[in-house]
């Protein structure tokens, strides 16, 4: 799939209410990533926060780990709103990560769940890693290609996820020393499948697809899964990964 940030824009807007409390899986993420972060530093001078969205990493950060300057950047304007009442000095970017210009380079870039709708992932490192200062940390979640098994099966729709190996090549190529990498699984079950895609949709997730759900795709939809997976569950495939440029 090419990358629509015009639609992954629209969908997570739509879904930003309701985000924190069906984001489950990407709160545990921020969570392990802050453990094994704070293993090797808690404290930094600048920090550029990625895909920062309503804040779950966010007030993390602000609890475990010391800065002098916080940097958050979000597709969404709306989220400026979000992360300045959790650190109210923070220097907002909206707009594309890729594309944001920030007044000092950061010892500590850091992106939970958002990895993912980068559509040439190796590139996109390569220009993230002009923003970070030498020997600045470089930690991320994203997805393996197990993510949301479930859907790529019955709809074929998924996004340009990368293995562990691929990822940890990439990042070697590119110059990071690997400091931690996990991947993992997590599966949500539900009662119903109409009950999953509610969950998708209100954690932005419903940006996998542009056409517009109409009532009979729905129907089929929950019927195939019904008889697929007679227990109605999505799995999660996580990747945390922690590392120093060089």
């Amino acid at each position: 799939m090419s990358t629509d940030y015009k639609h992954i824009k629209k969908q997570f807007e739509k879904s930003m209410n309701d985000y924190d409390k069906n984001a489950t899986v990407q709160d545990l993420m921020a969570s392990k990533m802050i453990i094994e972060l704070n293993k090797i530093s808690n404290n930094f001078d600048t920090i550029l926060e990625l895909g920062a969205g309503t804040g779950l990493l966010t007030k993390r950060m602000a609890k475990n780990v010391k800065f002098s300057n916080y940097y958050a950047n979000d597709l969404i304007e709306k989220s400026k709103h979000y992360i300045q009442k959790i650190i109210p000095n923070t220097m907002f970017f909206a707009g594309n990560a890729l594309k944001i210009k920030t007044p000092r380079k950061a010892d500590l870039i850091v992106s939970n769940a958002m990895f993912q709708w980068f559509e040439n992932l190796e590139k996109s490192i390569e220009i993230l890693k002009l923003s970070l200062d030498k020997n600045g940390i470089l930690a991320f979640s994203t997805f393996t290609p197990d993510n949301f098994k479930e859907i790529k099966e019955l709809t074929g729709l998924t996004l340009k996820y990368k293995s562990e190996d691929e990822i940890k090549e990439i990042l070697n190529r590119q110059g990071f020393e690997i400091l931690y990498c996990e991947s993992f699984y997590e599966e949500i079950k539900f009662n119903t499948p109409l009950e999953l895609l509610a969950h998708m949709k209100n954690t932005g997730v419903n940006s996998l697809a542009e056409e517009t759900w109409t009532v009979k795709k729905i129907k089929d939809f929950c019927d195939k899964f019904n008889k697929k997976y007679p227990q109605t569950k999505l799995t999660y495939s996580p990747i945390i990964v922690i590392c120093r440029g060089k």
